[in-house]
Order: C-alpha cells, then sequence, then structure tokens
C-alpha cells in the first residue's frame, strides 16, 4: 500500500485523547509505505508534535490557536476543510467522539466523500481495508468498503484499536485557518465532570444501576474503580432515579463503551443498557436476583448483595496491588 493517511489528533483539554493515537496505529497500517500525517488544533497543539512522532506521524499540521481550545462546529469545520485541501489525503480517519460525530459528516458531505463510522476492527483484502462496525444495538457486526472515488473518511470507536508506537521525526507545519463567518457564537461552557478518567476511553468501568439504591450508593463504587484505575458508569435506571449525573449514562441513549473490565453492579440489564457496553471484552456482573438479564452476557457472575461483594473486591484488589 501506498496511501497518504489523515487523522484529526483530538484533545480533551491539554491533553491528546487516546482515540488519536488508536487512529494514528490504524493510519499506518492502511498508508503502508505512504505518508501519514496528523493534525491538531489548539494552543498546545505543538506541544503534541513528538507523541504524534512516537506513534507515526510523518507530518503534523498544528493551529496554534486557543480559539480552539474548545469545540466550536464552525471553527473546527473550516479548519480541517482547509487542512484537506492542502493534504489532499486518500484516507481520513477521526475518533468516534462527540465533536467528530459533529463534525465529520459535514467535511464528507462539503467534499462528497463516504463516510463509515463507528469502526471497530478493520480487516485487509490484498491491500483493500475492510471496515467492520456493530449494527442492531451491538447483536450483528457488518463489513464495508468503499466503492467510489474520493478520499476515504472512517471514524473509529475508543478503545477497539492497539495502539502501537512507531517512532519518527515528523516534520511540522504551522498554519493559520482562514477567516470564518460564524452563524452561531458561543456564549458559555457549562461542564459537567464525570470524573478523571473519559468513560469512552476507560480501560476499566464500574457501573450502577437502581440497586445502588441511593446517590451514596455509588461511593463504594467509586471507591473501587479508584483503585482499578478505571472510571465510573451508570444505567438509566439509575440516572432517572437521580442517583447520579446523566453525564454516567451508560447504553443505547447514553455513552457507549467498550472497556478491556466491565463490572455492572446492581445492573438488571435491560437491553438499552445492553447495547452500550454488550463489547466489553470481560464482564462481571453483580446482582440479587439470579434470574437477571445481565447475568446472560456476563463473562463471571456474582449473585448477591453489591453492598456486601464490592467493599471485599475493593480490599482484595488493594492487597493485590499492594503485593
Amino acid at each position: 500500500m501506498n496511501k497518504k493517511v489523515l487523522v484529526f489528533a483530538e484533545s480533551k483539554g491539554s491533553v491528546l485523547r487516546q482515540v488519536s493515537l488508536e487512529a494514528l496505529s490504524l493510519g499506518k497500517q492502511i498508508a503502508g509505505q505512504g505518508e501519514l500525517i496528523a493534525a491538531a488544533f489548539g494552543s498546545g497543539a505543538d506541544g503534541y508534535v513528538e507523541a504524534l512522532g512516537q506513534h507515526g506521524a510523518n507530518q503534523v499540521w498544528t493551529l496554534s490557536d486557543d480559539r480552539y481550545n474548545r469545540y466550536h462546529s464552525d471553527l473546527y469545520f473550516h479548519a480541517f476543510v482547509q487542512v484537506i485541501q492542502e493534504t489532499n489525503p486518500d484516507v481520513i480517519i477521526v475518533g468516534h467522539t462527540a465533536n467528530m460525530k459533529d463534525v465529520a459528516p459535514r467535511i464528507a458531505s462539503r467534499f462528497g466523500y463516504g463516510l463509515i463510522t463507528d469502526c471497530t476492527g478493520v480487516e485487509f483484502e490484498g491491500e483493500e481495508p475492510i471496515y467492520i462496525r456493530p449494527i442492531y444495538a451491538g447483536k450483528a457486526f457488518e463489513k464495508k468498503r468503499f466503492t467510489s472515488s474520493g478520499a476515504m473518511f472512517i471514524t473509529i470507536r475508543p478503545n477497539n484499536f492497539k495502539v502501537e508506537p512507531s517512532p519518527t521525526l515528523p516534520a511540522t507545519v504551522p498554519f493559520q485557518a482562514e477567516p470564518v463567518d460564524l452563524q452561531t457564537v458561543i456564549r458559555e461552557i457549562v461542564l459537567k465532570s464525570t470524573g478523571a478518567i473519559d468513560l469512552a476511553e476507560a480501560k476499566i468501568v464500574v457501573s450502577g444501576g437502581r440497586g445502588v439504591k441511593h446517590p451514596d450508593g455509588f461511593e463504594p463504587l467509586q471507591e473501587l474503580a479508584s483503585v482499578l484505575g478505571g472510571a465510573v458508569g451508570a444505567s438509566r435506571g439509575a440516572c432517572d432515579e437521580g442517583y447520579c449525573d446523566y453525564g454516567l449514562q451508560i447504553g443505547q441513549t447514553g455513552k457507549v463503551v467498550t472497556p478491556d473490565l466491565y463490572i455492572a453492579c446492581g445492573i438488571s440489564g435491560a437491553i438499552q443498557h445492553v447495547a452500550g457496553m454488550s463489547n466489553s471484552k470481560v464482564i462481571v456482573a453483580i446482582n440479587k436476583d439470579p434470574e437477571a438479564p445481565i447475568f446472560q452476557i456476563a463473562d463471571y457472575g456474582i449473585v448477591g448483595d453489591l453492598f456486601e461483594i464490592v467493599p471485599l473486591l475493593t480490599a482484595e484488589f488493594k492487597k493485590k496491588i499492594a503485593n
């Protein structure tokens, strides 16, 4: 293969998102002997160059402008369009994140490119990539390929592609975005924190349902997640009861997660919730009801009271980590 691949290196705060590095590793595979280009926006863009080079980028286009520190649909759209016009890539890869789900279809429509979203895997038939994505709330998978001319545009689900360092010494290409006649103006951004670790990219998720019974019921889950270096999530039922913020919701109408380990505490396993976590690599279910549907998809099940079991798990993990 000999393709030019463009990856958008998305950041959160001042830190590169893990999915950006996953996109670079996939981009390296697809590019073969071709060129791998990364684009980074925001005042910290120059600081990402070394990390992007460590993961295979031959060039890094940097837009060092503090207006891009927060996502703005119009600003990002026009800047990304400019990078595409100047680099003319064969393949464009971005993370399947809230921001990129907003801007990617606009860009694809602008150029008339095909777009395959939420990819969780890739196979190769000769040199042609075949993209795999879940359908029907994760009950089945489909394989798709591009059949038309123009760049191939894909979004990838976080935590589904292995990060493989491939050190290079990238060339830095600073650029300034052309002036934009903004159609919208952001007056205020109100952030609700869901924890130090982004749920969508967490390797371990400890999630609570109606079985936590009270907002304080999340405290043992938070302690377990802290010990394991994971994030805390919730079912819609727990959110609807007011036990936690909707920012923690996992499911068909919430976030989709694919961690290495998912611990479901007091979650019955409604299909809407399962749609958001069924592709986790290992699922552990804790529930007092032995007939709870969650046990049908769990790799390991514990029948019992989460308020007894979770503290015991936390204590055991603390011992293991200490040793």
